[in-house]
């Protein structure tokens, strides 16, 4: 007899408060991602949302691209771009209603601009110009979030707060596979699941967290195995298909507004350039592998399926892209002026009310902008 035994600790078999309170077999992902598009599923998927999605993936290869360019020209600090995984950010867009809440991470811009939020707008905080760039009560979407998972939180705050009130609101919170790994992610789930809070995580898998791969990150048989962990549903599916990500997204807010509670979505796609400006992909991966998945690329898929059931022509890709250009022109016309910036702004929307702290800082800067200035009046 062990000494645990011999002290009447040992309980052979677990109490009942011990067992499960719920099934977990209904809250498993399916084995494979799930797929719409070059399946039967196909054929019953709505022409025109299908359509939509194609404008909207054609418009933000054209921002990626853009933006890229402006990074280089020197407009930008900084550019996460989302090449190989606009059927996320525009899914994730699309399924929301007006009074819903986006909680973008850093490489969603393409989100933001999908719901709703001027492109330039949009690239003020990577500019590095103002504040968050857009107003997030205006647009329902939450400022773009350069730490990792901490929107998580906060999506499931705002989603319970909402609930109590009686408000019809969903909170869609995305986040890429590298932010799985922080604290924020298991503490958002935790609290929504425990809350029943009308949250949808979507993760984006692209494969990397900058340059660590998946399998560095967890030995799980996917990320959204993780979600029985928490008593909510995980889904799996083809991030690049953009009609399944979007009816999976669909799924999950249709079921967290009737109070059926949180989901969590993974996606799989790929991150077909590299981290960032700033990050050179081809030290931890091959051309070979990013070929593989250009060969999976979102456009073409859904392309390749509208031609084939005949709702998309010539023409039709024709005025895609040119709406695409017109955006991109009217980006860099707006880009490529200089701002007028206010050093006072730094105070601004910092606190409802300013800090003793703030409030001698922003004196301490109003003096010596004014010392300046009378300094320079004085040399000429």
């Amino acid at each position: 007899m062990t000494v645990m035994e011999q002290r009447g600790a040992y309980r052979p078999t677990p109490p009942p408060a011990w067992q499960p309170r719920t099934d977990p077999a209904p809250l498993l992902p399916d084995a494979e991602p799930y797929r719409v598009l070059g399946t039967e599923a196909a054929g019953e998927a709505d022409p025109e949302l299908l359509r939509r999605l194609y404008a909207e993936l054609v418009k933000g290869r054209r921002y990626n691209a853009q933006a890229t360019a402006l990074t280089k020209q020197g407009r930008l600090a900084v550019y996460p771009s989302s090449t190989g995984q606009e059927a996320c950010e525009v899914a994730a867009a699309l399924v929301l209603q007006e009074q819903d809440w986006l909680f973008p991470s850093y490489r969603d811009t393409l989100a933001v601009v999908a719901r709703g939020v001027d492109p330039v707008e949009a690239l003020t905080l990577l500019r590095g110009d103002w504040h968050t760039g857009y107003d997030p009560h205006e647009h329902r979407v939450a400022p773009l979030s350069t730490p990792l998972a901490t929107q998580l939180p906060h999506a499931v705050g705002l989603a319970h707060a909402a609930r109590l009130k009686g408000d019809d609101v969903v909170a869609l919170a995305m986040v890429g596979d590298g932010g799985t790994s922080e604290g924020d992610f298991h503490e958002a789930l935790n609290f929504a699941a425990v809350w029943q809070a009308p949250v949808v995580f979507l993760v984006q898998n692209n494969g990397f967290a900058i340059s660590v791969p998946l399998a560095k990150q967890t030995a799980a048989p996917s990320l959204a195995h993780k979600a029985v962990g928490y008593g909510m549903p995980g889904r799996l599916v083809d991030g690049n298909d953009a009609a399944a990500v979007h009816e999976v997204l669909a799924d999950a807010v249709r079921h967290a507004r009737a109070g059926g509670g949180p989901t969590l979505v993974e996606a799989i796609t790929y991150r077909v350039e590299a981290h960032t400006n700033a990050d050179d992909a081809t030290r931890y991966r091959g051309d070979a592998e990013v070929e593989t998945w250009r060969q999976h690329d979102p456009i073409a898929l859904l392309e390749r399926e509208l031609t084939a059931r005949g709702l998309l022509d010539e023409d039709g890709v024709e005025a895609a892209r040119q709406d695409a250009e017109t955006m991109a022109a009217s980006l860099r016309a707006h880009m490529n002026q200089d701002p007028a910036l206010d050093p006072m702004d730094l105070f601004a929307h910092v606190y409802a009310e300013p800090t003793p702290q703030l409030l001698e800082q922003r004196a301490q800067l109003r003096a010596e902008l004014a010392a300046e200035a009378e300094s320079e009046g004085a040399q000429r």
